[in-house]
C-alpha cells in the first residue's frame, strides 16, 4: 500500500499559482500582449507617419506671435509649447478648448513661417488607441474596466511571486538549480513548453513585477496615494509648490515668452527639449521643464520657474532631487520601460512578450497534466476490471 503524500506549503503555492493563472489567463494575455505592442508605440506611429518638412530659412518668429496666430485659428487657449533645439524641428503647442480640458490638442507649427502644419492622418493612430484602451480598460467603460485590469494586475503580481518560489527546487543544490536556467531544446514538446514557462518566466520576473507594481497606480487611486505616502511624495504630479503674495513681484517690466525661454536656457545650459507652460490665473508664473538630450535617463527633467517679471522662483535639477522624489517622478517611465532609453525599452519588450506567452504555456502544462492524470485513472480502472 502506497503512502499518501502530505499536502504542504509548496502544494498550496502551486495550487494558488495554477488556479489564479487559469482564472485570469485570458485577461492577462490581453494586458501583456497590448503592453508588448505599446512598448514601441512611438516608433510604430513614426513608421506610418510623414514628418513635416521644415526649411530653416530666415529668422524664427517669436513664441508670442506664433501663439497669437494659433489662438486666432483655433479660438482656444494656448497653454504651453515644446521646443527642440534643432533647426528643422517644428514647435509643438498645446491648445485647450476650455481651461477645464485635461490634455488639450497638440498643434505643430513652422517657427519660420508661422504655418500650422496639417499632419496627414496616421493609420496607426486608431490601432494604437485600441491597444491602449484594451490595456487600460479592456474596451469597457472606464469605471468597470479599470478595476478589472487592476485586479488582474494584482493576480499577475501574485503569480510572479509564487512562480518565482516554485522555480526553486525542493532541494537547493546546484545540480537541481541549474536546470531552471536553460531550456532543453532536444526534449519533447511538453518538456520544452514546461521549460519555456519555467525558465523564461524566471528571467522576466523582475521586469514583470516592476510593471505590475507601477501599473496599479493607474487602476486604483488609493494605491497611488498609498504609494505616495510610502515614498513621502506625490506620485503623478509635481510636489505642491505654493508662492505667497509676497513672493510674487507686483511691479516691473513683464517678460515675454521668449525671454522666459532664454532664462531657462541660461540656467539650464545644455542641449535638449524645453517645455514652457504659460502663466494662468491659477498659476501666475512661468513653469519650464528641460530634458537633457544626452542623458542616460531621457525622461528625467530639470525644472525652472520664474514670475511674470523674470524673477527666479524655483530651480530644481533632477540629479539633486531626493531619491524618493526621483522614484515617484519616474513611475511612468518605469512602467513603460523607456526609463533608460532604447536599451531598457528592448528589455521590457522581451519581458512583455514572455509575459504574453506565460498564460498559454501555463495552460498547456495544466492540460498535459490533466490528460496524464486521466490516462492513469483510466489504466487503473481498466486494471481493476480485469482483476
Amino acid at each position: 500500500m502506497t503512502k499518501k503524500k502530505s499536502y504542504g506549503l509548496r502544494n498550496l503555492i502551486n495550487d494558488i499559482h495554477l488556479w489564479l493563472g487559469l482564472i485570469s489567463g485570458i485577461i492577462l494575455f490581453i494586458i501583456c500582449f497590448t503592453g508588448t505592442v505599446l512598448t514601441y508605440e512611438k516608433e510604430i506611429k513614426a513608421f506610418f507617419s510623414e514628418d513635416p518638412k521644415i526649411e530653416a530659412v530666415g529668422e524664427k518668429q517669436t513664441v508670442a506671435a506664433l501663439s497669437a496666430k494659433l489662438t486666432a485659428h483655433t479660438a482656444g487657449l494656448v497653454t504651453r509649447v515644446s521646443i527642440l533645439e534643432t533647426a528643422g524641428a517644428p514647435y509643438a503647442f498645446t491648445v485647450k478648448k476650455n481651461p477645464k480640458e485635461r490634455r488639450g490638442t497638440t498643434y505643430l507649427m513652422n517657427p519660420y513661417t508661422g504655418e500650422i502644419l496639417q499632419n496627414k492622418e496616421n493609420p496607426a493612430d486608431g490601432f494604437m488607441m485600441t491597444m491602449f484602451k484594451l490595456h487600460r480598460w479592456l474596451l469597457l467603460d472606464i469605471p468597470w474596466g479599470r478595476p478589472i485590469v487592476g485586479i488582474a494586475t494584482i493576480i499577475f503580481i501574485i503569480l510572479s511571486i509564487s512562480g518565482l518560489v516554485l522555480w526553486f527546487p525542493k532541494k537547493l543544490k546546484w545540480k537541481n538549480l541549474k536546470h531552471g536556467f536553460k531550456i532543453k531544446t532536444d526534449a519533447n514538446w511538453k518538456r520544452i513548453n514546461h521549460d519555456l514557462h519555467n525558465t523564461l518566466g524566471f528571467y522576466a520576473c523582475i521586469f514583470l513585477l516592476v510593471m505590475g507594481l507601477t501599473g496599479l497606480c493607474w487602476s486604483f487611486e488609493g494605491y497611488r496615494e498609498g504609494l505616495g505616502n510610502i515614498l513621502g511624495t506625490k506620485v503623478f504630479g509635481n510636489r505642491d509648490l505654493s508662492f505667497s503674495e509676497n513672493t510674487l513681484a507686483k511691479e516691473g517690466t513683464p517678460i515675454s515668452y521668449d525671454e522666459a525661454i532664454a532664462l531657462a536656457h541660461n540656467n539650464l545650459s545644455y542641449s535638449g527639449k524645453l517645455t514652457l507652460s504659460f502663466p494662468s490665473e491659477k498659476t501666475p508664473y512661468y513653469t519650464m521643464q528641460k530634458y537633457d538630450g544626452n542623458s542616460w535617463m531621457p525622461h528625467a527633467a530639470d525644472s525652472y520657474m520664474v514670475d511674470l517679471y523674470g524673477n527666479t522662483l524655483h530651480k530644481e535639477l533632477f540629479s539633486e532631487k531626493p531619491l524618493n522624489v526621483q522614484i515617484a517622478t519616474m513611475i511612468k517611465p518605469l512602467h513603460m520601460g523607456d526609463i533608460f532609453g532604447g536599451f531598457s525599452k528592448f528589455l521590457y519588450f522581451i519581458a512583455c512578450l514572455i509575459g504574453t506567452s506565460l498564460p498559454i504555456s501555463g495552460t498547456l502544462i495544466w492540460w498535459n497534466k490533466l490528460k496524464k492524470k486521466k490516462g492513469k485513472q483510466h489504466s487503473r480502472n481498466k486494471q481493476i476490471k480485469e482483476n
